[in-house]
């Protein structure tokens, strides 16, 4: 079959699982199922180990005041809740630091409203301000809460409103809406409001699949994309197209027997709030990264405007200068600004030598596709990820 069919083949088959690929759904775990089946059929030796993680079902959400209903949204791992009550507004970290809000419905806006929280437990990055948002939040104890956002593209993606507080270990419930809503919400403070959401927790596994050829070599190389997407998106370009080019390298490898061991993972929980695969690596092979040579992050790549783009993290000067020798031969890669926010930083973070594969225009899927419905494979050229299948196998066998 040639390389672009089968690349547009396991697009559609990774994009089509119901209801999505969310870590935990069920749709996560025919993906993570298929990635075994195929990798399985080329001989790689096959980790797929589960890992707990929390999956979230909602239903409908309400807010009314004064028989006016505003439209709000559930926020992601929140609680249900049926609430009546006073409204309280705060602004920012002081307002909330003064504000009297005990079982009232909280409206946070403006400034305290300006960038997601990092879940409260989050490992890699949390911010002081972030955690006192939280402790205020518990020791305060609203009965719920609205946060009303603004456009940010540069940190959300094309997510409008974006949930403030995305977090399955916060306990308040909570639902969001635009900052115009919010306007209009924030004109009743202190009036009475009823607040009734259907949401529940479901606890579930996941995994990620990690796929091994020649694995008693002293030296590893570690390939990886993530496969959950954000919920409720196909998650073609976010990242149904790196799972995709991690499958057509596994089958240009199937024969390898270099003086590498060749470790192909499929991340799982990259957009879930626990990053509860990344955590899973590394509580499960931290001793293995002693090995690693170099790490390569597939993400959102093959967007059909615009080239590929790599970036280099910790390479030595030899490295690097193989890395340009190699994809200069590969018209559509260029070399782009390094960018923090993939599964290449827990590589990075541990000093190891690590190359970042994305699109040149991914600030413009940031803006208007990432983190929506509007992320299908209509988006993806499949030729740009043989492409880089293809420079990945000469750079590891030029390794």
């Amino acid at each position: 079959m040639q390389e672009t069919v089968k690349a547009r083949e396991y697009l559609d088959i990774l994009c089509g699982v119901r209801p999505d690929r969310r870590a935990g759904s069920p749709g996560n775990r025919e993906a993570t199922d298929f990635f075994s089946a195929m990798v399985n059929k080329w001989n790689y030796h096959v980790d797929a180990t589960p890992f707990s993680c929390l999956d979230h079902e909602i239903g409908r959400a309400s807010m009314t005041s004064q028989e006016r209903e505003h439209q709000v949204f559930i926020s992601p791992f929140s609680l249900g809740c049926e609430v009546t009550s006073q409204l309280a507004t705060v602004n920012t970290m002081l307002d909330l630091e003064s504000c009297r809000c005990a079982d009232k419905i909280l409206l946070m806006q403006g400034e305290i409203s300006s960038e997601q929280l990092m879940p409260k437990n989050f490992t890699f990055y949390n911010p002081d301000p972030h955690k006192k948002i939280y402790s205020l939040l518990e020791a305060k104890q609203p009965a719920a809460i609205v946060t009303a956002t603004e456009r940010k593209p540069e940190l959300v993606g094309a997510l409008y409103p974006f949930p403030l507080i995305e977090d399955g270990d916060f306990n308040i419930p909570s639902v969001y809406c635009t900052d115009i809503v919010g306007r209009e919400i924030a004109a009743d403070t202190g009036k009475v409001f009823r607040l009734k959401t259907e949401a529940r927790r479901i606890p579930s596994t996941a995994c990620n699949v990690i796929a091994c050829k020649n694995r008693e070599a002293a030296s590893k190389i570690v390939v990886c994309a993530h496969i959950d997407t954000y919920r409720c998106t196909p998650g073609a370009l976010d990242n149904a197209s790196g799972t995709v080019v991690l499958l057509l390298l596994a089958e240009m490898l199937k024969d390898y027997n270099g003086k590498h061991d060749i470790e192909l993972v499929a991340f799982n929980g990259e957009d879930h709030y626990s990053a509860g695969g990344e955590m899973d690596y590394l509580f499960r092979h931290e001793k293995g990264l002693e090995k690693v040579a170099v790490a390569i992050n597939l993400d959102g790549l093959g967007y059909k405007y615009g080239k590929t783009d790599f970036s280099l993290y910790e390479c030595p000067d030899t490295m690097e200068q193989m890395v340009h020798k190699v994809f200069s031969l590969y018209p559509g890669m260029i070399r782009g600004e390094p960018w923090f926010q993939g599964d290449h930083m827990i590589f990075v973070q541990r000093g190891i030598p690590s190359i970042a594969i994305t699109s040149v225009k991914i600030p413009d899927l940031m803006a208007s596709v990432t983190h929506t419905p509007k992320d299908t494979p209509e988006n993806v050229d499949c030729k740009k990820l043989v492409e880089v299948a293809k420079a990945l196998k000469s750079f590891i066998q030029a390794l």
